[in-house]
């Protein structure tokens, strides 16, 4: 069975819930209109490569990207990367829920 990010975000949001975080999952794909059969252009502001998932902890921003041990971060994810932690916040890719255990989380 092909592993698929959507149910590595599953588990990881439902052990944060259970953990009783204060986190929301991110939706980061365009909606598509299909009136004009193609996908509506983001909102002004909106910005490219937002984790999957984020989280606040103790005051702390975490930025916590999704990927299946074959994926690999895009560019604008590498950027929202080295602009989170350039603010002070904390990223990290995670492609289980022990991972997010391992981030102490």
């Amino acid at each position: 069975m092909k592993e698929k990010e959507s149910d590595i975000q599953r588990a990881i949001c439902d052990y944060l819930a259970l953990k009783r975080h204060f986190f929301w999952r991110n939706n980061t794909v365009g909606l598509y209109d299909p009136t004009t059969k193609g996908y509506r252009a983001m909102p002004k502001y909106s910005l490219a490569g937002v984790s999957d998932i984020i989280l606040v902890k103790n005051g702390q921003f975490w930025g916590l990207e999704v990927k299946t041990s074959k994926t690999t971060q895009s560019e604008n994810q590498r950027a929202f990367e080295a602009n989170l932690k350039e603010n002070v916040g904390v990223y990290a890719v995670v492609r289980s829920v022990d991972d997010v255990q391992r981030l102490g989380l």
